[in-house]
């Protein structure tokens, strides 16, 4: 798995600076700044991909004494580096193109720019969207943020196409630098989006998607000696997730009996996840109070009858504290 990614990160960081050279020589011909435009944010996307490398490269290294939980936070910090120069290029972009509107310089052959636009932009579409799939299956937050990227990309590619027709056949030239600015405003907001989803995930911001499907899958493999279960916490560190949680198990069971039960938590998990899920379960004794809403059917030491159904859900499992005590 780890290969394919480096394959398909080597593989997209070759095509991108091919189409990087595409874009420029459709520039050349054209003088338009809408694909100038296009052209500067391709060698934002041969940095991130080399970037990207990189990362997955380090990454993809075993644990250490200095990293315990691996190196995959990496692939967050991969995404940053990735929205701060979008947003760079983009703002280099918008001061060129306003530059060219004050003073504007003679459109060309508009035609082959456009094949070559035309051409870039399937190729991105395509790589891009194999990324995406990767990525997502996966759990690679840079595949995703590459593939992602590339689609953005080859969409903006299409939108450039449509414009420069529109001036090919209208004659407005001015269109082209409105253009040009128009996608160098969307491309910053692009940039900054990247940033703080990075810096999110680099702060450990639990993702709400991750947590739901957790606590789902608790709900579904849910069993009787599960008493309770409580402090659940994730951490994501690139495609690799980290869970931990406190689980209250009847107090009479054996060590081993309750060494069981834990495993069998920990793999109904781990079962349904495509990458790496190290988890830290803390086994509680039931006590007393627990007998409230116990679901165990021929408990040893109840006290007395269940009196309540506590739902599982992503509020109540993530509370430091057991559910008897919720006020």
């Amino acid at each position: 798995m780890k290969n394919k990614k480096f394959r398909l990160i080597l593989t997209a960081f070759v095509i991108s600076f091919l189409l990087m050279i595409v874009k420029f020589i459709a520039y050349y011909f054209s003088n338009s700044n809408a694909i100038l435009t296009d052209a500067l944010e391709s060698i934002v996307n041969v940095i991130a991909s080399g970037f990207g490398m990189y990362s997955v490269y380090i990454s993809s290294q075993p644990r250490d004494s200095n990293h315990p939980y691996g190196h995959g936070k990496i692939e967050f910090f991969s995404v940053g580096i990735e929205g701060i120069l979008i947003a760079l290029a983009s703002i280099y972009i918008l001061f060129h193109t306003v530059f060219q509107l004050l003073n504007p310089s003679p459109l060309k052959s508009l035609d082959i720019g456009i094949y070559l636009m035309i051409l870039a932009s399937i190729i991105n579409y395509i790589m891009g969207y194999f990324l995406l799939k990767e990525g997502i299956k996966s759990n690679s937050v840079t595949l995703e943020a590459d593939g992602k990227h590339l689609i953005f990309d080859a969409q903006f590619g299409f939108l450039i196409v449509v414009g420069i027709s529109i001036v090919y056949f209208t004659n407005l030239k001015w269109i082209d630098s409105v253009l040009a600015i128009g996608f160098a405003v969307y491309i910053f907001i692009s940039g900054i989006k990247m940033i703080k989803s990075s810096v999110s995930a680099l702060m450990d911001e639990a993702d709400p998607l991750v947590f739901e499907k957790v606590v789902a899958i608790l709900v579904k493999n849910r069993s009787e000696n599960w008493i309770d279960v409580h402090n659940l916490r994730l951490q994501k560190y690139g495609a690799n997730l980290h869970i931990d949680c406190h689980l209250t198990l009847p107090n009479y069971l054996t060590l081993k009996q309750s060494h069981d039960l834990v495993h069998d938590f920990e793999n109904c998990i781990k079962e349904e996840f495509n990458n790496e899920v190290e988890i830290f379960v803390h086994a509680d004794p039931c006590l007393e109070d627990c007998c409230s809403h116990c679901n165990l059917s021929d408990c040893q030491v109840r006290r007395f009858t269940k009196s309540k159904e506590i739902e599982w859900n992503s509020l109540n499992l993530a509370l430091n504290q057991k559910h008897y005590l919720e006020v």
